[in-house]
């Protein structure tokens, strides 16, 4: 398995739409267009990783044609999971 990461300039629009946009509340439809973009520079990629909390509230699973592991939402299902058993 390869790790595949967004070039310099895409990590620099994640950063900025994260911190200056979803951070605050904003949620925009050319923020989402974004990281649509984005992740369609992922060629051969078989998945995306939502590694940040706020990234769930642009990007769902309907965004995008990849399968997406949204963490925040993985963790808290684990911690249900072992809480339950």
């Amino acid at each position: 398995m390869r790790v595949l990461l967004p070039s310099t300039e895409d990590r620099a629009t994640v950063h900025r739409i994260i911190y200056d946009e979803l951070c605050v509340g904003i949620v925009r439809d050319e923020s989402r267009r974004a990281y649509q973009d984005v992740i369609s520079r992922f060629e051969g990629a078989e998945g995306i990783i939502l590694g940040c909390t706020e990234i769930e509230l642009l990007i769902t699973q309907a965004d995008v044609p990849l399968p997406v592991f949204p963490t925040t939402r993985l963790h808290v299902e684990a911690a249900v999971e072992r809480a339950i058993l």
